[in-house]
């Protein structure tokens, strides 16, 4: 019984049922409720850390099955459709480019890239982070696991770079010399790159359905071109803020452009599996940027990509076969996908829009936007997933605000945005925060502090640069 938690358990089965148990509201069909009753036990169950997500997950397509909510007395449809999320070329988008990231690691591009930008850039502290964020900005639109982006390629270096001028992990006293000032640094960085990219973290193509849902279109250059200046912004911005209120002991870290150059040396010339790497990923971008001109959607781009691996021996069957976080992923976000679509389908999105519509109709959209954009925003503090907070809220929100009038390009990508930056609130709030404060270099209250700044500050900059740049290239 390791892995269940008994006391987070029994409050998730305890508020399933009691939901399941109250009578479905006026407006609201019975299957409706019940779905609703296992989905929330099953996002309460991913927040308490009652079960590994997964866990959750199969119990959430067992009783959907058991119950025959989505096909009333019809047992086979009923377990049909509570598998269907595993068909959803969405789910397979980010799967696939969970394999297509390993070359990234395996092949040592990543490295490669980030030692490069540091020899570049790495003459001062404020340089040095600059390089591992643009490090960080050229993989996001191929590495969608914003956790092995952050947490497998650039946290490593962060690290070693900040050991390399004296401040060590294990002590505390060192810290402030360099290693706190880059760890939130490079934490930040990633978080805006994640948010820059359909394809930048796995819970963005989670958006994209779930505006599909409601009838709003966003392709994978619609997402860039909404996200390239806001993110811009706040990529220049974030580690100026942190420079001033977070600064570094040490000011100018000039043998840092040695130690990557040295890295560089030792890593020799660029492998035959290193160029592969490379023209796998210009492939990439040219068809997910240009994919609608030849009909190829972005799931058919990544399979182009992840057989040009598998053909050049970049990737074998026994590396899809041992990348454990993308077969994780697909089962659990094929479930979440399925209880939010059919919430939908079943009129439940459509009934709580309108009961909240019915409490805040009398307010223009223009104020509706801000306060919904702030609740999701702030509502991250609840969260330990950012994968669970857009399956629970996401399409519930944005149903709010397209029903108050609000334009649905907006708030669809405003919401998908935040879905990212609001990972700057608290040290678990994005997969890649274990992974940074697990280092020690940032004090609980100082992440916290620290990251309640940088969250304001990125979204000052999302809603008014980013709102103005909508406005001005027409998307609303």
């Amino acid at each position: 019984m390791k892995e269940v938690k008994i006391p987070q358990a029994l409050i998730t089965l305890v508020v399933g049922i009691a939901i399941w148990l109250i009578p479905a509201p006026d407006g609201v069909v019975i299957e409706a409720w019940h779905l609703f009753a296992i989905f929330v036990a099953t996002i309460l169950g991913i927040i308490l850390k009652a079960a590994p997500m997964g866990t959750m997950c199969m119990i959430a397509i067992a009783l959907t099955a058991f119950s025959q909510v989505l096909a009333p007395g019809e047992a086979g449809k009923s377990i049909t459709l509570a598998l269907r999320g595993f068909g959803d070329k969405v789910i397979w988008l980010i799967g696939i480019s969970f394999f297509i990231a390993r070359g990234f690691i395996k092949t040592g591009l990543g490295n490669r890239i980030a030692f490069l930008f540091i020899r570049i850039f790495g003459k001062s502290s404020l340089g040095l982070a600059y390089g591992l964020g643009l490090a960080d900005l050229v993989l996001a639109p191929a590495v969608p696991s914003n956790t092995a982006r952050g947490g497998g390629i650039i946290y490593p270096i962060m690290k070693s770079m900040s050991m390399s001028f004296g401040s060590m992990p294990d002590q505390p006293e060192t810290h402030r010399k360099l290693g706190s000032y880059l760890t939130l640094s490079s934490y930040n960085a990633n978080l805006i790159a994640s948010s820059m990219f359909l394809t930048g973290t796995a819970s963005n193509p989670m958006c994209q359905k779930f505006a599909l849902n409601l009838g709003i279109k966003i392709s994978w250059i619609s997402w860039a071109t909404a996200a390239i200046v806001p993110g811009l912004v706040a990529f220049f911005v974030i580690p100026l803020v942190l420079y001033k209120i977070y600064p570094p002991e040490l000011k100018k870290t000039g043998d840092a452009p040695q130690i990557a150059a040295q890295k560089l040396k030792e890593m020799g010339p660029i492998t035959r599996n290193e160029w592969m790497m490379l023209l796998t990923f210009f492939i990439l971008l040219f068809l997910w940027m240009t994919g609608d001109l030849f009909s190829i959607d972005a799931t058919t781009t990544a399979f182009i990509g992840l057989v040009i691996l598998l053909l050049t021996s970049v990737l074998t069957w026994e590396d899809v076969k041992a990348e454990k976080g993308a077969w994780d992923t697909i089962v659990w976000f094929s479930v979440l996908v399925m209880m939010a679509s059919s919430l939908n389908e079943l009129g439940f999105i459509g009934w709580f829009s309108n009961l909240v519509k019915a409490e805040i109709g009398g307010l223009s959209w223009q104020m509706a936007f801000p306060i919904i954009i702030l609740v999701y925003f702030f509502s991250h503090y609840l969260f330990a997933s950012a994968t669970a907070h857009v399956a629970a809220m996401y399409a519930a929100l944005l149903g709010v605000g397209v029903s108050l009038g609000i334009p649905g390009l907006l708030l669809a990508f405003m919401l998908g945005f935040v879905g990212s930056i609001y990972g700057t609130l608290t040290h678990y709030g994005h997969g890649p925060a274990p992974v940074f404060f697990g280092s020690g270099y940032v004090d609980l209250k100082s992440w916290w502090v620290k990251g309640l700044v940088t969250g304001l500050t990125m979204l000052l900059i999302y809603m008014v640069i980013g709102g103005l740049w909508l406005r001005l290239i027409g998307y609303f």
